[in-house]
């Protein structure tokens, strides 16, 4: 059988097509379809609500949109992030923004959260690799069902939240599973441990 070629489509198109749309975001090219479970959209919300209440208890500039997009410049990659804080003082320099809620620099973002699926190599891999490129201060891969390769979780593969922080140009990552304090830069004074996240969507860690 002769396989058909993948028809890529470029970042502008995807906006155009697909901006309104929670189902797909764009990687090199080529259309990933999301496929999130209630239990994703429970763990999601849970974090969303919390960071509220952190924004909240000190006053800062932030906010956290219900869709956003982050359009990688010069790319034809569009990331379509479960949870990101904004800052909104920085969205002034966003060229697209007024029109449509898409973001093109790492300095309008605080945070992004990502919770991991069935395609959990891009959440570990290719998204660290680019939300790091875009100086993202702070990413979360949260994987509440255990499911990241060994490499990323370790060989007794448990729910796990990986905080990625920052340092210079790469991420510097911490592991938190059963009843660790999550230990934010972004949000210092969060209250909330991996065992509560993870319990969000069902899960009953140790």
């Amino acid at each position: 059988m002769v396989q058909s070629p993948l028809k890529l489509i470029t970042a502008n198109e995807f906006v155009t097509q697909y901006g309104d749309s929670d189902r797909y975001e764009l990687i090199d090219g080529e259309l990933i379809e999301m496929e999130p479970t209630g239990p994703h959209e429970q763990v999601s919300s849970l974090i969303g609500r919390k960071l509220n209440v952190e924004i909240d208890h000190q006053d800062l500039p932030y906010f956290i949109p219900h869709r956003c997009l982050i359009k990688l410049l010069g790319t034809n990659t569009a990331f379509r992030p479960d949870v990101i804080v904004l800052d909104q003082t920085q969205l002034i320099n966003e060229p697209l923004w007024q029109k449509e809620p898409v973001i093109t620099s790492g300095k309008s973002i605080k945070l992004i959260a990502e919770v991991v699926s069935t395609n959990w190599q891009n959440d570990y891999a290719r998204k660290v690799e680019d939300y790091a490129l875009l100086a993202v201060p702070e990413y979360w891969i949260v994987d509440y069902l255990g499911i990241g390769g060994r490499e990323y979780i370790g060989k007794i593969k448990l729910p796990t939240i990986t905080i990625c922080t920052l340092v210079e140009d790469e991420y510097q990552k911490r592991l938190f599973q059963n009843n660790d304090q999550l230990l934010s830069s972004i949000f210092p004074n969060l209250q909330l441990t991996a065992k509560q996240v993870f319990a969000s969507g069902g899960v009953i860690a140790m």
